[in-house]
Parts: C-alpha cells; sequence; structure tokens
C-alpha cells in the first residue's frame, strides 16, 4: 500500500526481526500482507467517545486510603527527567540522590523507577545509584528530533547500553511516519531492538506531531509490533505533550495488540504532567482501562522533572491535614 523507501534495503534475519514479524502477523489475524495495509486495517478512533471517556473518569472520587496508595505508586512508577543542555555531573548526582530516597529522613516513601538522562552522563548516574533499585534509562535516536542516520541511531544505542544503561528511550522518525513510509519506521525500531540487547525499549511516539488520534493508535500498533517493550507519549520538547486522551488512546491500543498478540506492552506517558491530582487521573484512566495488572512500576512510568515534589506535598497533605511550604523539599 505505501512503498519503502527508495534507499530501503532488506535487513538480515534476527531474533527481534522474527519476533516482530510474529507479531505482525498476529495483529493481522494470521493473514499476510505488507506492513501498511496491516495497519490500514485498524478501526478508526471514536474522538468523541475518547473524550467523553476521560472526561468521566476524570470526576472519579476516590477514598483518603485509596489516593494515598496512588501518590505512593506514582512515585514508585516515576522516571525522574533530566534532559537539559546544561545538566552536569554534579546536577545528575543530585538527581539520583533524590531518585533513591525522595525525601530525605522519611524511609516509608520509596524511590523512584528510575532516572531519565542523556547517554553520556550514563556512568556518573550508574555510580550514584550504585546499591540501590533506581534503574538508569538513556534518551538516544537523536533525541529529541530522530533526524540523523540510522548507522549513528544503532552506535549511540549500542554505547548507551555498554556504559550501563538499564533501558533506551528512542524517538521514531516521524517525517518517514508522517510519509506513510512505515517500513522505515518499523525496520527502524527492530533494529534498535536488536541493538539494546538485554535493555527495555521505549519508542516515543512524539504524539503532539501525529496530527490525529487515528495516527496515535496506528504509530502504537507499529511500535509494539516492531519489540518496543513500552509506547511513550513524548519527549517533552513538543507542544502539546502527554495529555490523558491520548494516553487513553495508547492505553486502548495496548488492550487490543495483547489481546490479538498475547504481548504486555508497558506505556510512559511523558511532558507536562506536573501535579499530584493529574498523577491521580492517570491511574484511574489506566486502571479502568488496563485493570490491575498494569498497575505496576513494569508496565507504566510517569516521565516527569517536577511532578515528585508535588506528590510529596499531597502525601504529606494527606498525612498531616495541611501542605508543607515547598522549601521543605529539595529541588527536584
Amino acid at each position: 500500500m505505501y512503498p519503502a523507501s527508495p534507499m530501503a534495503v532488506r535487513q538480515p534475519d534476527t531474533i527481534s526481526r522474527e519476533r516482530a514479524s510474529e507479531l505482525v502477523r498476529a495483529w493481522a489475524g494470521g493473514r499476510p500482507g505488507p506492513l501498511g495495509s496491516v495497519l490500514g486495517r485498524q478501526t478508526a478512533v471514536d474522538q468523541v467517545g475518547v473524550e467523553l471517556r476521560v472526561e468521566t473518569l476524570k470526576r472519579r472520587s476516590i477514598k483518603k486510603a485509596s489516593k494515598v496508595w496512588a501518590l505512593d505508586l506514582a512515585i514508585r512508577m516515576m522516571d525522574l527527567t533530566t534532559l537539559e543542555g546544561r545538566d552536569t555531573p554534579g546536577k545528575i548526582r543530585a538527581l539520583c540522590a533524590k531518585a533513591i530516597h525522595p525525601q530525605p529522613g522519611d524511609p516509608s516513601i520509596p524511590s523512584v523507577a528510575a532516572v531519565c538522562l542523556y547517554p553520556t552522563l550514563i556512568p556518573e548516574a550508574k555510580d550514584a545509584l550504585r546499591g540501590s533499585t533506581v534503574k538508569v534509562a538513556s534518551v538516544a535516536t537523536a533525541f529529541p528530533s530522530g533526524q540523523t542516520f540510522r548507522d549513528i541511531k544503532v552506535a549511540e544505542v549500542k554505547e548507551a547500553v555498554a556504559a550501563g544503561a538499564d533501558e533506551i528511550d528512542m524517538v521514531i522518525d516521524r517525517g518517514a511516519f508522517l510519509s506513510g513510509d512505515y517500513a522505515t519506521v518499523f525496520d527502524e525500531v527492530v533494529e534498535i531492538k536488536d541493538a539494546c540487547a538485554d535493555a527495555h525499549l521505549k519508542v516515543i511516539l512524539e504524539t503532539g506531531e501525529l496530527g490525529t488520534f487515528d495516527q496515535v493508535r496506528r504509530a502504537s500498533i507499529l511500535a509494539m509490533a516492531a519489540g518496543a517493550d513500552f509506547i511513550k507519549t513524548s519527549t517533552g520538547k513538543v507542544q502539546p505533550a502527554a495529555t490523558l486522551p491520548v494516553t487513553l488512546v495508547m492505553l486502548e491500543a495496548i488492550r487490543d495488540f495483547e489481546k490479538a498478540t498475547g504481548r504486555a506492552v508497558g506505556m510512559k506517558p511523558a511532558g507536562g504532567i506536573r501535579t499530584a491530582k493529574e498523577a491521580v487521573q492517570y491511574l484511574v484512566v489506566l486502571y479502568e482501562t488496563l485493570g490491575p495488572r498494569w498497575m505496576t512500576p513494569d508496565r507504566f512510568r510517569f516521565g516527569a522533572s517536577t511532578l515528585l515534589n508535588d506528590v510529596l506535598m499531597q502525601i504529606e497533605k494527606e498525612r498531616t491535614g495541611r501542605y508543607q511550604d515547598p522549601d521543605h523539599f529539595t529541588i527536584d
């Protein structure tokens, strides 16, 4: 349906490629066909229905005990992030200290799931996190644009994994995707999955650039079929970033993909989630869409740089009945 790129060449068979081919066939109900036609067979997203369901779930009231549990879970699901040109080794060590002990002196507050940073800072993070449960997630593949040569992207991922990254957050080639060149995007994700070796792969769709819910669903299915362990909304560098309606569309794609293929894939909304109230709303949408099996850091993450302190303030409010001064908490 969509021609391959003129520069495309047949990729050698690998375990990742064989698995991806099996997933495409499973998603297509066992019917063979080019990737473009397989993705083209998806059902259109009901935009009005998505937005109505989100508004309904946002109004869901939560009892105090459940709210405290949700806030604790939000911390355990967090990828504490810094992706700035001015990031320094000292800033990374401070970030890692906060990731391990978000509220120094309060052992009841759990560690976050991971820190997310640029690949050159992985060694600093690995050293600072030694002995903790916190993972190191590195962005890669010419983040945030994804606009460079594929061999450079693959080499960057291999370097990041060799440096100690536990997780890789890659960006898809949105130019190829929006041109209908799905094969190029698919092949690139498969190659990056190979380069990850044992590291988990999160695939960033940059939903703010995709235009429609149908495109978000199509990109979600493509990334999952190519081997993504997680699909992720955004880089945080483009607006809009994560939104509840887009997240619901991606969660429903995850639900449908597991039903068709048997493969469970995680979800990471990232960018613009700043308050504890928003985090709880995301968890409500997650629970109502995918159920209790996804209420774990192994299958859901928040990408955030400023969310943590607001969650800590809300936990303190639930415990004591009053808000602490923001200066009571360390800077993210």
